[in-house]
């Protein structure tokens, strides 16, 4: 059973009751790197770090210890549109993680000590990161596909801009962004409903009225049309790295599960994959090729990844672009597209058996959307899908060039 409400300073709850003793609660923040401003690059992700490290009455280790102590995990995570704090735990000790969650997102103290301090532990994670180039390719193709955009720069920000952030610019930014209306506490759990709520009004109903705040949201603007280009980067890597990929409509879209299917089709993460059949299984040319669909609330992307020795970088070119033609070409046998169904269903029935990822889910969906989606409401929109939709959406997407990145 899911329940919602909305307390009057507009931060909206959903509940998800779960006989389980574990339980999962957080906040959903409708804030990300694309409302950074100029010169704010990597702030989003900064604050993030930031509210692990002090409070108006709590020390960075009484923030660590306070679920720590308990058997409990307390975790956090940036994203381009979307920023979460949660917490794992016993379910007895809701209200210890409801509270500490209150007070780490409403009363940081961003002290100048502990920004210097957690500056440094941010570039060593970029460094860190650089220092993977099937990860860092994904970001570099975002820039190169947002270029000039909001959505085209590093959720970790780069380190001269680090170097400028200070205790004000950051309390600036949550007093901007981080409003209870554009807000959701998500709980999943077996604690009843009405006592969710009542935690709730007592530990976040004192957040600011929506309309107060003398700062302006930023205002999200599409990307509009982009122009696609093709781009080598010389890395010091054995391998080429290799990205491809296309603009798409947003999640909002009637059909992203349609688009989905495709990607589920061609090569989202199955070994029997069109892509991982043909470049792996039959000819040996990589180790992994992968397909990837990401949608944002106003545009999206679909991307095809792979590694390989420089001198297969041609001929895995090719293939891919045959197995793209033959989905926009030929439409799915009934007996493909059942087992299409079949298997994308069962991928998404053993991805529910983790609760953390539920409850996440739960969050972002309830975020966007201002409702849930239950597992079989999904199947149900699974079996609608028809080969006409799939062969018409596959055309709609890859009948223009893609976008190409390559680390030589």
């Amino acid at each position: 059973m899911v329940q919602t409400h909305t307390l009057l300073n507009g931060l909206r709850i959903i509940h998800r009751s779960f006989p389980s003793d574990i339980s999962y609660c957080g906040i959903a923040v409708n804030t990300g790197t694309r409302d950074e401003f100029p010169g704010e690059h990597g702030m989003a992700h900064f604050v993030e770090h930031m509210l692990f490290k002090g409070t108006e009455k709590r020390r960075a280790h009484h923030v660590v210890n306070r679920m720590e102590d308990i058997g409990g995990e307390l975790n956090a995570y940036t994203a381009k549109e979307e920023t979460f704090i949660y917490a794992a735990f016993p379910g007895e000790y809701l209200s210890r993680a409801m509270e500490l969650l209150s007070d780490i997102v409403f009363h940081s103290q961003f002290s100048d000590r502990q920004i210097e301090r957690e500056r440094e532990v941010i570039i060593d994670e970029i460094h860190s990161y650089n220092d993977s180039p099937s990860e860092l390719i994904y970001d570099d193709f975002e820039n190169l596909l947002f270029a000039g955009h909001d959505l085209g720069h590093y959720i970790l920000g780069d380190p001269e801009t680090l170097h400028s952030f200070t205790t004000g610019n950051m309390k600036r930014f949550v007093e901007r962004q981080y409003r209870p209306a554009g807000m959701v506490f998500f709980s999943f759990g077996k604690t009843p409903f009405s006592k969710v709520v009542r935690l709730a009004e007592k530990f976040f109903s004192f957040a600011s009225n929506p309309s107060s705040g003398a700062f302006s949201v930023k205002r999200r603007i599409s990307p509009g049309i982009l122009v696609p280009t093709k781009t080598e980067m010389q890395k010091d890597t054995s391998q080429s790295h290799v990205i491809m990929g296309w603009s798409t409509f947003s999640m909002h879209h009637p059909h992203k599960y349609v688009l989905y299917m495709i990607n589920h089709i061609l090569g989202g993460g199955s070994l029997n994959s069109r892509l991982n059949v043909s470049l792996r299984e039959k000819h040996g040319l990589v180790y992994n090729v992968e397909s990837n669909l990401t949608l944002y609330s106003d545009t999206g992307l679909f991307t095809i990844y792979f590694a390989s020795d420089p001198k297969f970088r041609k001929r895995c070119l090719q293939l891919i672009g045959k197995e793209i033609e033959k989905i926009m070409s030929a439409e799915l046998t009934p007996m493909q597209l059942m087992r299409a169904r079949r298997q994308w269903k069962g991928q998404l029935g053993i991805a529910a058996e983790n609760h953390e990822n539920n409850a996440l889910g739960m969050g972002k969906t309830f975020l966007h959307f201002d409702r849930y989606t239950p597992l079989t409401d999904l199947y149900t929109r699974i079996d609608r899908i028809t080969p006409q939709e799939i062969r018409i959406v596959a055309n709609e997407i890859f009948s223009t060039p893609p976008f190409e990145l390559s680390y030589i």
